[in-house]
């Protein structure tokens, strides 16, 4: 990225989001770091999430049945403390596998088993309350993965799930707003509803956007045009097509990567997507046959973190964000401390 940003049109602002763009990697390894001198921290995590699940779960409520959250912001969707920033859904479905995962390897008493329980089917409704199709979609690819993949509490996360889908089954039949947004508006943008010769990408707004960008990838395939050009050169007639050719970014990662870094950025994305797919095979493969199972079912849940990260099929915000990069990179560093423990686990034997 940084090679891009060399050559890109305004240098010095597309190499303040790469050139310390490693510091999403080390923020990684010194997760992995603090939790191999402590084990500890995987309690301390686990309750830090819980609590903040748990205030966001309160005052989301608060704000859907009132019209305002608990310090007074007011909204047309469900944001609780995040106001007008629309990241509620993205933030509670993007951290919600960690929690899945350190709720796994922790030791529970039954009344706390019941609890992460219904907090569970509140966070399910609430991330579909807040209207983020996005976050939706990332909550229910991550719940089936999880579900097929791991042995212990399989049913308990099956029972949760279904109990909120049932619930937002009843909001959709009694609120004709999120039946538009969540269904029946993608369906409409996408031409699935009338008859159209052409296909359209997520939205019309969506499909612009991603043309636009993929033009600028076949002007300069290997290298890009360095992060966070796109929103400069988008205007360029060369480029932009469609009813919104221009924003900050394409809104798909893997678009904005062949746009801004070219191929070489867009192919360390798709090998992370390769490497979690593989990872989810084998281990369908191994539950199939009745195998030893090569994944725990705390690595399972990483692993759909990481999944709802590289997934290509749907819209993302910007790939340089510095919020979503540590969200990103989170469950990244619980990750790479399994293998550290495997290794010592050898040694000692």
């Amino acid at each position: 990225s940084i090679i891009s940003s060399l050559e890109a049109i305004d240098i010095s602002k597309s190499i303040k989001s790469s050139l310390f763009y490693f510091r999403i990697g080390l923020f990684s390894f010194f997760i992995c770091y603090l939790i191999n001198r402590d084990k500890s921290i995987l309690s301390y995590f686990y309750y830090a999430i819980v609590i903040c699940f748990s205030i966001l779960v309160i005052d989301g409520y608060f704000q859907y049945f009132n019209g305002f959250n608990l310090l007074g912001f007011k909204n047309a969707r469900v944001s609780s403390f995040f106001g007008d920033e629309l990241i509620l859904g993205s933030y509670l479905s993007r951290l919600f596998p960690l929690l899945f995962a350190l709720f796994l390897v922790k030791k529970k008493k039954k009344f706390e088993i019941y609890f992460i329980g219904i907090l569970f089917i509140f966070v399910d409704v609430l991330i579909y309350m807040s209207g983020e199709r996005a976050a939706f979609f990332f909550l229910n690819l991550s719940t089936v993965f999880i579900i097929l993949l791991i042995k212990e509490y399989q049913k308990f996360r099956l029972v949760t799930f279904i109990i909120a889908i049932i619930a937002i089954i009843f909001l959709s039949l009694n609120s004709s707003k999120f039946t538009n947004r969540m269904f029946k508006g993608p369906a409409e943008d996408m031409g699935f509803l009338k008859s159209s010769d052409k296909f359209i990408i997520f939205s019309p707004a969506h499909d612009s956007l991603i043309r636009t960008a993929f033009n600028m990838y076949k002007a300069k395939p290997i290298i890009g045009h360095g992060p966070k050009m796109f929103r400069l050169i988008c205007e360029n007639k060369k480029y932009a097509v469609g009813v919104m050719p221009c924003n900050s970014h394409p809104h798909n990662f893997y678009v904005q990567l062949l746009a801004e870094t070219g191929v070489i950025g867009f192919l360390i994305l798709l090998s992370a997507l390769c490497y979690v797919l593989y990872s989810a095979l084998r281990q369908l493969k191994s539950i199939i046959f009745r195998q030893k199972r090569p994944l725990t079912d705390y690595q399972v849940c990483l692993l759909a973190a990481l999944l709802i990260t590289v997934w290509p099929l749907t819209t993302n915000g910007n790939f340089f964000n510095n919020w979503l990069m540590i969200v990103y990179s989170l469950p990244l560093g619980f990750y790479l401390q399994t293998f550290n423990s495997k290794k010592r686990q050898i040694i000692k034997k």
